[in-house]
């Protein structure tokens, strides 16, 4: 259905279909009671007052004591069976009609109230559906099910079928993320062996220039595959809603992360603002620590190298009851419509595309699974003179 035309739903028009059989149905029958009345009346005054030839002359006491015979009768009889028929048009047909149209004006509202019934159980799968739909990750939602109750008749089957197909949905989607985390585990576990064996010969006082140089780059190698590996795993845990939400300042994040910051952010000579106002909201501390902090080492890495960038971080409650984190900074220009691919996994710009940068890929990804796991959402958009300005929306703490 295009936009901008008139939704005419299937209960309104099970109800045309309902009221107008009934009033078809009804005149059919006003129809055939008036035929049928109008030959009874015919066959009525033809057995009384009529003879085999029609020319039998009858004796007829009229009202008021005149005595009528012959022709006169004959008159008198036509004009008594054609005042019954008008009485009959009137009655049956007028009041007939008036009584038709009220009584189908409440079929039509008996045939609305049993269609919004036998229709209920079709809305529920609808409401399923779009509160599926509309859940911030495709998999979000997934818990969700019909579980349609009552006959089982094509209704209840078109319910158990989609909840069939949702929860197929579910259990795939959990095992991609059991595979994610099972192998990102299992992982950890040889890059932590081999680092220790790259340090081992580095650290060897026999070990040549060559070897210490050869082992610095494979060590920063394992740290970045250590870091892709944490950032998966992470993903993964922000994936799933917050259970045991506790409240948490975002000032107070902010402040932690800035002062963890300023170490890197003087190495890369960027300047660091911070303006920590009141935000209180609820949730996981450690995943909204890991979003102010990803927000932030995205603004540093990502900037300017001529000592004159710098990133403003900032918290805020807004009036219609939420609170943001909003980090911007200087840097490279960035173009409106590459903006929606930095928050997807593993999607670098420009010089980050190649193998060997230092980011994974997954910074922004997880401050967006992590915002949406609370509630929330983040958006981002152009910095005037370069670099972006992220904002990070999540509901307010209920006081």
């Amino acid at each position: 259905m295009s936009r901008g035309r008139t939704r005419f739903t299937l209960r309104a028009r099970l109800t045309c279909v309902y009221g107008a059989l009934f009033l078809v149905a009804g005149l059919t029958l006003l129809g055939v009671t008036y035929l049928l009345f109008t030959q009874q009346i015919s066959n009525t005054f033809a057995s009384r007052y009529g003879g085999g030839d029609g020319k039998e002359k009858r004796l007829i006491v009229a009202q008021k004591g005149y005595v009528l015979t012959g022709a006169d009768a004959a008159q008198w009889v036509e004009n008594q069976e054609a005042e019954l028929r008008d009485a009959a048009v009137t009655s049956m047909v007028t009041q007939g009609g008036v009584a038709l149209a009220m009584v189908g004006g409440v079929a039509t509202g008996c045939g609305w109230w049993v269609a919004g019934r036998v229709l209920a159980p079709l809305r529920q799968v609808t409401e399923t559906a779009r509160r599926i739909s509309a859940a911030p990750n495709a998999d979000r939602g997934l818990h969700e099910r019909i579980a349609l109750k009552g006959p089982d008749d094509e209704v209840k089957e078109l319910a158990d079928t989609f909840d069939t197909m949702v929860e197929r949905l579910d259990h795939s989607f959990d095992g991609q993320r059991r595979f994610v985390a099972n192998a990102s585990h299992e992982l950890r576990t040889p890059l932590t062996i081999n680092r220790a064996l790259v340090e081992l010969a580095m650290h060897r006082k026999s070990a040549p220039p060559e070897i210490k140089e050869l082992g610095e780059s494979l060590l920063e190698v394992n740290t970045r595959h250590e870091r892709l590996i944490s950032g998966l795993l992470l993903l993964a845990r922000s994936e799933h809603q917050v259970t045991d939400p506790s409240p948490v300042d975002l000032a107070d994040v902010v402040s932690h992360v800035v002062a963890r910051a300023e170490a890197e952010a003087e190495q890369a000579k960027i300047t660091l603002h911070e303006m920590p106002g009141p935000a209180l909201t609820s949730g996981d501390a450690l995943l909204l620590e890991r979003l102010v902090h990803n927000l932030v080492e995205n603004g540093i890495r990502h900037n300017v190298g001529d000592g004159g960038g710098w990133v403003r971080v900032a918290s805020r409650t807004t009036r219609d009851g939420h609170v943001e984190v909003e980090v911007g900074n200087t840097g490279p220009v960035v173009a409106p419509y590459d903006i929606p691919a930095l928050f997807k996994p593993f999607q670098r710009l420009g010089p980050d595309r190649l193998v060997t940068a230092r980011s994974a890929g997954l910074g922004l990804s997880i401050v967006r699974s992590v915002a949406q796991a609370h509630g929330g959402d983040v958006t981002a958009r152009p910095n005037e003179g370069g670099g972006l300005i992220v904002t990070a929306r999540l509901p307010a703490a209920k006081i």
